[in-house]
């Protein structure tokens, strides 16, 4: 594991970057330290040293490699989940795999990205992770909606065990996150506060026993609830 950073501004959005590649690491850090509410506060070449990091440190967000040699990113992004329910994982790699994106959303991933988007798309979704919102790379929304009619096409005659009860309202919320809709945007919908939202979504996650809005996303649309929205 690779040695703590100084420390960032009270304020600033404190994220963790793990990638088997040192000269790509070094990289993201020069251009998220040149935003003034990002610091990077720690590094580390593969996924139990992203583990220790993360509980080292307690980043706000991890930027993280899917395939790296000594522990890939997906099972230390469940780790991680696990250790620090409030930090948000955000997938970075090369892959293009379905498999490797559906099993990044179920370890709890906020976030999937291509190396190949432009560094201020990476900064802007660092922001918008932190916000609450999900985070997906265009060229990969197919692949989620392929993943979605799968399902559908799987439950059509089968319906899955129900889930523990979602109220009226947290059953609103979750329709409105299976569509995309941020935390404000949500909020200005059904007419209340954005901390009541995320009380709202913390809540569902929890009785879902689930770690992200993506993998929320896809209950909801497996038990077909957005049929009643």
């Amino acid at each position: 594991m690779q040695g703590s950073l100084p420390p960032p501004a009270d304020d600033a959005i404190r994220v963790l970057v793990v990638d088997d590649h040192v000269l790509y690491r070094r990289g993201l850090e020069v251009v998220l330290n040149q935003e003034d509410d990002i610091r990077v506060v720690a590094e580390a070449g593969n996924g139990p040293d992203a583990v220790a990091a993360a509980a080292d440190v307690t980043p706000d967000i991890v930027l993280m490699d899917v395939r790296m040699p000594g522990g890939g990113g997906i099972p230390a992004c469940r780790q991680i989940r696990d250790l620090s329910p409030t930090t948000r994982v955000i997938m970075i790699t090369t892959s293009d795999d379905e498999r490797d994106l559906v099993e990044s959303i179920r370890a709890g991933a906020t976030g999937y990205l291509l190396k190949d988007v432009p560094p201020e798309e990476v900064v802007a979704g660092i922001r918008a992770v932190h916000a609450g919102q999900s985070l997906l790379s265009p060229s990969l929304a197919s692949t989620l909606l392929d993943e979605f009619a799968s399902i559908l096409r799987s439950t059509s005659e089968q319906r899955t065990v129900p889930a523990p009860h979602l109220t009226d309202r947290e059953l609103e919320v979750l329709r409105l996150v299976a569509q995309g809709l941020g935390n404000r945007e949500i909020a200005k919908r059904l007419f209340i506060s954005e901390n009541t939202v995320k009380n709202h979504v913390r809540n569902i996650l929890e009785k879902l026993q689930m770690h992200s809005r993506m993998e929320a996303a896809l209950y909801a649309v497996r038990e077909r609830l957005l049929d009643g929205a």
